[in-house]
């Protein structure tokens, strides 16, 4: 028996018992069955994006000119 396995890029099969003898391999490499990939994905509201908006901070311009004369 087959059985599908994905990583989200990807779709691959191999057989069952191989899986189960390697399951930590397949694991380690973000594959998993198809079926168990069906989850609910969350919307975003604007209001939990603005929360996280960090200001930036403008660079402060340096006189060229200045530089040169200092070397």
């Amino acid at each position: 028996m087959e059985i599908q396995l994905t990583n989200g890029r990807k779709i691959i099969t191999k057989d069952k018992k191989y899986y189960e003898a390697n399951l930590a391999h397949f694991e380690r490499n973000g594959f998993y069955p198809v079926d168990n990939k069906k989850k609910e994905i969350k919307k975003a509201t604007s209001k939990t994006n603005t929360d996280k908006v960090v200001q930036l901070k403008l660079k402060r311009k340096k006189n060229v000119k200045k530089t040169k004369k200092k070397n």
